[in-house]
């Protein structure tokens, strides 16, 4: 057998036997130990192998260099959620065998769940549960990452009442599957996770709604306990709204998504998908009709990538049907001169925070137009870092209503001088309700950032790599700037298309694939494109030129307008 040489970092290159598990060589060569049972030592739970993100039970096969990946870091938190999903299901499955435990999606930090008959989660059930949950943590028992041929990950998943997941395997040819077993349980995970079920001791689980529960895992700033909860009824009853859709349409997962797109009917459900995202849009068009003597301005909101520009365009349409004249600004126009803009804690311009703008002149010139007198909008010369020396001259009719977006357009800071029931607040986000199968969900984070990496490429020239550097910084943004503040929002409007992933896949895996195991974006790389490969893909003259989507990919039939 031949020897092969690992790189341990920080350590030693050291020559081991082809074949060897990463865990044999980390318990005997590693500065580091994979065996510690508490929070406090921020343990090692996983590993990069070339910069790709594996577990402990990973085969070594090829030279490599080995670099640890600590619980409390972006990686193992992720690790963490995925595992305690698996715990979760792991424990359904021995207290309710009858039963089928499906994820739903993502809600503050944690995920919501419901049983698939929909029988209601009483207290007593959740306790049931969790004591569960708690003796599997207790009897330290190992998870291990098995593969199995094709046809007998199949036969397997089938025989565990895991009929979605085996579903999606159609869609694959690969010779050899990994699950995951611990003890008499198996499943499968599209990502690591823990070697051993003792660290999983923080999580919380709670019935919410009328029919679920939430599985509730640490925040990234709170790392060692549970924070209080905050309610979310808004975003929720979005999900929900869009999950009952997805199940009455027969396309609740990727697999019922490709199969669909096999079968050649995937035309229709674009259609209704595109029909429903026209409707909700008219609908807070009709709302803010009905405050009309009121408002004077509409405020959107969203994360990165959410549609806000099409969205915005397409409200407009929605308005100038009921009667009024949208005049759109954009609040970018009122940075401050980038000499004036604050430094973030890298001592680089902090372009997302409040005091980024001229919030002073921009709450000036609304009283001043809703006064009826006339305001020189700035224009903000992004090539230059500051306002061209003219503006553009505008005063509002009787019919005007202004539509401003950007993302701090809910934050009550923004706009001081300007009356509640002056302004209409609308919250925008991707909030995807397609999981991969029954016990593996899809990011909506990561539906933004594939959307985002095809849309820079397609128009700003951004490799992807840097698309991919920066996320983690537009992220925090995010969780500082936007979210906060979601539920301040009048309407909320959800971007996401369930169809989109298979269209925008075709043009995400070139990029993705141009990140070479040498770089360090490479862990992310690697990872979306073992999500994307479940997607069957849709070619993109199936679009309609009026969708969001085509704000991502390009001949927006919005593209001139305004």
């Amino acid at each position: 057998m031949n020897d092969i040489t690992i790189t341990l970092q920080p350590g030693p290159a050291i020559h081991i036997p082809f074949g060897t598990r990463a865990s044999h060589v980390l318990r005997e060569y590693a500065p580091y130990s994979i065996d510690q049972t508490t929070y406090e030592e921020n343990p090692v739970i996983a590993i990069t192998i070339n910069n790709e993100l594996s577990s402990f039970s990973t085969p070594l096969e090829i030279s490599s260099v080995i670099q640890p990946i600590h619980l409390f870091s972006e990686l193992g938190r992720r690790i963490y959620r995925h595992s305690i999903c698996y715990l979760l299901t792991m424990a359904a499955r021995q207290e309710y065998p009858d039963k089928h435990l499906v994820i739903g999606h993502a809600l503050g930090d944690g995920y919501y769940y419901t049983f698939h008959d929909e029988t209601p989660v009483t207290g007593e059930m959740v306790s049931r549960l969790k004591g569960s949950m708690r003796a599997i943590i207790a009897r330290e028992l190992p998870i291990r990452r098995e593969y199995y041929p094709y046809h007998e990950a199949v036969e397997l998943l089938t025989s565990h009442r895991l009929e979605e997941a085996a579903a999606l395997l159609r869609f694959t040819n690969k010779p050899k599957i990994p699950l995951y077993v611990c003890g008499e349980y198996l499943n499968i995970s599209y990502e690591p996770l823990l070697d051993n079920t003792r660290l999983l001791e923080l999580f919380e689980l709670q019935a919410y709604g009328s029919s679920g529960m939430l599985l509730r895992y640490p925040r990234q700033n709170v790392i060692r306990e549970i924070a209080p909860f905050k309610d979310n009824p808004a975003l929720f009853s979005i999900f929900k709204e869009y999950k009952q859709w997805g199940l009455i349409l027969g396309v609740h997962n990727a697999g019922r998504l490709s199969s669909l797109i096999e079968s050649r009917r995937i035309k229709p459900f674009i259609h209704v998908s595109e029909s429903l995202h026209d409707k909700k849009i008219s609908r807070i068009a009709d709302d803010i009709y009905a405050k009309k003597q009121d408002i004077k301005a509409v405020f959107v909101a969203g994360p990165s990538s959410s549609g806000k520009t099409t969205f915005t365009k397409k409200l407009g349409v929605q308005l100038k049907v009921l009667g009024f004249e949208p005049i759109m600004i954009s609040l970018d126009d009122y940075y401050l001169p980038k000499d004036e803009v604050p430094l973030d804690r890298d001592g680089k311009l902090d372009l997302e925070a409040l005091h980024s703008l001229d919030v002073e002149m921009l709450n000036r010139d609304l009283v001043r137009l809703f006064a009826g007198e006339e305001v020189m909008v700035p224009q903000y010369d992004f090539t230059i870092g500051n306002r061209k020396p003219s503006g553009k001259p505008l005063r509002l009719s009787s019919s005007s209503i202004l539509i401003m977006e950007g993302i701090h357009g809910l934050n009550p800071k923004l706009t001081p001088l300007v009356s509640r029931e002056q302004k209409y607040q609308v919250y925008i986000s991707a909030l995807t309700q397609l999981n991969l199968d029954d016990h593996n969900r899809i990011s909506t984070t990561d539906n933004r950032l594939i959307r985002r990496m095809v849309r820079d490429h397609q128009f700003r020239g951004t490799n992807p790599r840097k698309t991919l550097d920066m996320w983690n910084s537009v992220h925090r943004g995010e969780k500082r700037y936007i979210f906060p503040y979601q539920n301040l929002a009048d309407g909320v409007f959800n971007s996401a298309l369930d169809y989109e992933l298979s269209v925008l896949k075709p043009y995400a895996e070139p990029l993705l694939k141009t990140v070479k195991p040498e770089h360090p974006e490479y862990t992310q790389a690697r990872r979306l494109l073992a999500f994307l490969e479940h997607f069957y893909p849709i070619p993109s003259h199936l679009v309609p030129p009026h969708s969001i989507l085509r704000e991502f990919i390009g001949d927006s039939a919005y593209h001139e307008e305004y």
